[in-house]
């Protein structure tokens, strides 16, 4: 398997500053509509969170896109989650949107803001039943002793909770993230990719093209 001889050409779009909106968050919704649209991603909402632990050790995870305003963007998980933990002692998070098959990617860089427990439960609740039954179910990220234990106790609960209403475990919720900075990148030809990176600027944004 000869990696190093495995490359192809970019070549489906460019990225000019005449393009760009000044406003980060109404260009990630024109790029967002575009990925929903083109048909080719199967999941156009997720993301890589990364996030770095208190010895600095950094470690990244996929999860789905739940809302975003110019507040930031929203996600959902177990806060006993090796993410959660990360969270708590460095609030400081990089979200990436991959969307290989437009050749185009999205980097947010910012702050995670625990939500109110209102908004976790509006967003618990209008989960599946199955959904908020497996949220109470595992423990996330740690160890179990096979599936089979943890499916019987996910069977248990179901039953368990079959007629009446799934409480939100109260680790359970979601992070909105305060963007301070983006990077819109889109391939070129010849490696030459266009890169835009918006930053923070009091209450603007500033707009620098990046080297590729």
């Amino acid at each position: 398997m000869d990696l190093q001889a495995m490359r192809r050409e970019y070549g489906l779009g460019s990225l000019h500053r005449e393009q760009l909106n000044s406003d980060p968050i109404k260009q990630f919704e024109l790029w967002m509509q575009q990925a929903i649209d083109s048909g080719l991603l199967s999941d156009p909402t997720a993301m890589t969170v990364a996030t770095v632990n208190n010895e600095r050790v950094p470690s990244q995870r996929i999860v789905l896109l739940k809302g975003y305003d110019h507040k930031g963007f929203r996600f959902y998980t177990n806060k006993n989650s090796q993410k959660g933990q990360d969270i708590s002692t460095n609030s400081q998070v990089n979200l990436h949107f991959a969307w290989l098959p437009l050749e185009r990617q999205i980097s947010i860089t910012g702050s995670a803001i625990p939500l109110d427990s209102e908004d976790n439960d509006r967003y618990f609740h209008s989960r599946p039943k199955e959904s908020q039954v497996a949220a109470l179910a595992s423990q996330q990220s740690r160890p179990v002793e096979s599936r089979d234990v943890l499916e019987s106790h996910y069977k248990s609960l179901l039953r368990e909770y079959e007629n009446t209403e799934v409480p939100r475990p109260e680790h359970w919720g979601g992070y909105c993230i305060e963007p301070q900075q983006f990077e819109f990148w889109q391939g070129g030809q010849h490696r030459l990719h266009d890169r835009y990176l918006y930053s923070k600027d009091g209450a603007n944004w500033r707009i620098t093209r990046l080297q590729p």
